[in-house]
């Protein structure tokens, strides 16, 4: 058993920038920005005692909507140090998602860039805050949210009703480094310091309260899978608002020492440059990210050789992926890593020196000081190896719970501590899992989780629509695409188009149905169950997409 690390995250990053004060910690290629850890400490300072400044308070929940700006690394670890929640917005979300998120976290705090890909980060937010744009910064009232009272705006000017983020940094040159001492030494490793929201099968996202003790001591193992030292520089292109980039990524990195180069939006040449100009000797990313960069027309100017490791997740590799990524991008030590949200997220991964086929065919090995078990889905006996059951887990690592959802905890944690992951798995006599399935009716989309029950209920609410079920079908390039077959109200005449239209701007784009047929009834069990497999295997045949599976 290894060592756990019994520190708070700002306790560890004071305790990494004493040990390794002149290394880089997080460098921007495109923006010529390089902090060392001496100085990325002294910046997650201030901007904690601006906080403090602010009003913020220990256990406050502060909301960021961003893509991998600099800003959103100062603030894991600026509000981790006076115990305050940050809560991280998916970047595709929509002003429905943006709503029900803000109000069911009771954020207090909202931190913003202007916007993302086809969303204007600003009017919607005005859509949800009509407020907003004439109330004094700090002092907002909002109808549909009460508990929200300042929105700070990341990058150049604010716009009306909002902060800009610099004027947080300014305002903690006004707090001692003593006033900052005394909320630290009232933190425990085991508060709350992470929410990020995860679809849920019950229809709508939950809250995943994550703590110190959860994200410090999963990033340490995910980083000693790797062998990572001081001396490792790991290019992150993959969202800082997802466990992939926050835990795999940036607290793999601080709790070694290990340099951040993150790229703000993934693009596969920003990601080839960054790697190459940077040395870097690891790189993350989902399959379809390591696809693109390896089909790059310019692929072949970059020098990778620097490359070692890294992580593929999300969903299966296909092995002449992983061949390649081992051979023409030389990262022969890359690891595959298995977890969801609820797990901090990490539960298995795979180690440099496993061979390919292991890489390829598995999701690796339960990490150090964590229990697992295959289990009858059925009976909830453990099974022997070779047996297919579902896969559960416990340890440090698993969540505190669902914020304000004591029955949706209850059932994903049971009484003795195990977290059910929903994930059908088989193991071989050496430990090494392999995920064969899902309980829950889950569609894997590019490394997006998405629940159809969420997009259900969103559905229900057209005036046309009588009954909906949303499914997986196969799809070569994402993996899988979503499907609804949709039942009107009689009388009633509705398009594909239609449909598509009605969720453009309410819901994340990767979440719209890409198929939509209009059937009369849906495929029953005896006992009136909807078979959603049945549904999905008519799909495929009728359009054609078996050449995909």
């Amino acid at each position: 058993m290894s060592q756990q690390i019994e520190l708070t995250v700002g306790a560890l990053l004071d305790d990494i920038a004493a040990r390794f004060p002149d290394n880089d910690a997080l460098v921007y290629v495109e923006r010529g920005l390089r902090y060392s850890y001496r100085e990325f400490n002294e910046r997650c300072r201030l901007v904690a005692k601006g906080l403090l400044r602010m009003g913020v308070k220990k256990g406050d929940h502060l909301a960021i909507w961003a893509y991998n700006v600099p800003e959103w690394v100062t603030l894991q670890f600026a509000t981790a140090k006076i115990g305050a929640v940050l809560v991280t917005v998916n970047t595709s979300y929509k002003s429905a998602e943006l709503e029900y998120l803000l109000k069911q976290s009771d954020a207090s705090v909202l931190f913003l860039v202007q916007g993302f890909k086809d969303t204007n980060y600003i009017e919607t937010l005005g859509t949800v805050v009509p407020e907003l744009a004439g109330s004094t910064p700090g002092q907002l009232t909002s109808a549909t949210l009460p508990c929200l009272k300042h929105v700070v705006f990341i990058g150049d000017g604010a716009p009306d009703g909002m902060i800009n983020f610099e004027q947080i940094v300014e305002l903690g040159k006004e707090v001692s480094d003593a006033e900052l001492a005394a909320v630290e030494a009232t933190l425990s490793i085991h508060d709350v310091i992470n929410m990020q929201y995860t679809s849920g099968t019950t229809g709508f996202p939950k809250g995943v309260m994550l703590t110190h003790h959860n994200v410090v001591n999963n990033g340490f193992n995910i980083g000693e899978c790797m062998r990572f030292t001081e001396k490792d520089r790991l290019c992150i292109p993959v969202p800082f608002f997802h466990c992939f980039g926050c835990v795999l990524g940036v607290m793999a990195c601080v709790t070694h020492g290990t340099t951040m180069v993150p790229v703000e939006i993934f693009d596969p040449l920003k990601v080839l440059q960054a790697i190459e100009q940077e040395r870097c000797t690891a790189v993350h990313g989902v399959p379809t990210m390591f696809i693109a960069e390896l089909e790059h027309p310019r692929f072949a100017e970059f020098d990778l050789t620097s490359l070692r490791t890294g992580i593929m997740a999300g969903s299966n590799c296909p092995i002449e992926v992983m061949r390649r990524v081992i051979r023409d991008m030389h990262a022969s030590e890359i690891t595959i890593a298995y977890g969801q949200t609820e797990s901090s997220p990490v539960i298995t991964q795979t180690r440099t020196d496993d061979p390919i086929e292991l890489k390829v065919a598995t999701v690796g090995r339960v990490l150090p000081n964590v229990e697992l078990k295959i289990v009858d889905i059925e009976t909830g006996a453990e099974l022997p190896p070779g047996k297919q059951g579902e896969l559960c887990t416990r340890g440090y690592l698993v969540m505190k719970g669902y914020y304000q959802m004591p029955d949706e905890t209850a059932k994903a944690i049971d009484a003795d501590g195990w977290l059910h992951t929903g994930d059908l798995a088989v193991m071989d006599e050496n430990g090494y899992c392999k995920i064969t399935g899902r309980i829950k009716n889950m569609i894997i989309r590019g490394g997006e989780n998405i629940y159809p029950r969420e997009i259900e209920e969103f559905l229900y609410t057209h005036p046309k629509i009588s009954d909906i079920q949303v499914y997986g079908v196969p799809d070569r390039k994402y993996g899988e695409q979503v499907m609804a077959a949709v039942v009107l109200k009689q009388g009633s005449e509705m398009t594909e188009e239609e449909v598509k239209e009605f969720c453009r701007g309410r819901i994340a784009n990767y979440k719209i149905p890409k198929y939509v047929r209009f059937v009369d009834s849906y495929p029953m069990t005896a006992s009136g169950k909807i078979q959603k497999f049945k549904l999905r295997e008519m799909a495929i045949r009728e359009l054609q997409l078996e050449e995909n599976v």
